[in-house]
């Protein structure tokens, strides 16, 4: 008999080793003879082709009542684009909009975040804030979540900021549209109305009319990429059912 850790050769078989002094029980108890165990088996690793990653603009099928309603939010996203892109800019159809209320909260929160940054910032975050809050939420739906659906719901909602946003530019130099605490931009304090300071600082108050316009068109461009984007997802979703 050999001991295995100082390789002294035992006349007979013993539990511990006389020239190391290991107990051979628990030696062999952490340190297996050979032999005495199978040898580990390679890992082998299985894709499933039906649970492979569907990548950030294709997803997998749905239950059927998420899928109804979906086709409702996108039915109704219709009716609400028509509405508002036909709006008139020199109109208030947007501030009437409920989402004009939501969309007011983001407005404010910009002022405050973007305040250290001085006064022009300061009066240009209302608009940033409530851009880049539907923005974030497409971008966390789409590369967190990997719901191109939501996201392209959220890509809506930016392009409906754009719009809550040209008739506020529009009314830069007639300040006749009524403003948070119910004041009006002709009345108001020089820099309570946003976008008469933006543009009058940056010598762009002449062509107010000009930028509200290209704003709303940026948001019906958008809204429309959306609507275009969330039928594509739903008719794909209808032929995997119609498949299975």
């Amino acid at each position: 008999m050999q001991c295995p850790k100082c390789r002294y050769q035992l006349p007979q078989e013993q539990p511990v080793c006389p020239q190391c002094g290991i107990v051979f029980a628990k030696y062999y108890k952490y340190h297996p003879e050979a032999g005495t165990q199978p040898p580990e088996q390679p890992v082998v690793i299985t894709i499933n082709n039906d649970q492979e990653d569907p990548g950030l603009f294709q997803e997998a099928p749905i239950p059927g009542l998420q899928l109804f309603g979906r086709t409702a939010v996108f039915i109704g996203l219709i009716i609400w684009s028509w509405r508002l892109i036909g709006a008139s800019i020199d109109g208030n159809a947007l501030g009437e909009s409920f989402l004009h209320l939501v969309n007011l909260v983001f407005h404010e929160a910009g002022h405050v975040i973007f305040r250290p940054f001085g006064a022009f910032i300061t009066s240009l975050g209302g608009t940033l804030g409530q851009l880049l809050m539907p923005s974030i939420c497409a971008g966390v739906l789409l590369l967190k979540s990997r719901d191109p659906f939501g996201a392209a719901v959220a890509l809506w909602w930016v392009g409906e900021n754009f719009l809550d946003i040209a008739p506020y530019i529009n009314d830069a130099r007639a300040g006749v549209l009524p403003l948070l605490g119910g004041n009006f931009g002709h009345s108001a304090p020089y820099g309570f109305h946003d976008w008469e300071y933006i543009l009058n600082e940056s010598g762009l108050l002449a062509y107010d009319h000009g930028l509200a316009k290209t704003a709303h068109f940026i948001g019906a461009l958008l809204m429309l990429l959306s609507l275009c984007g969330c039928g594509y997802l739903l008719l794909k979703q209808y032929r995997y059912r119609s498949r299975s």
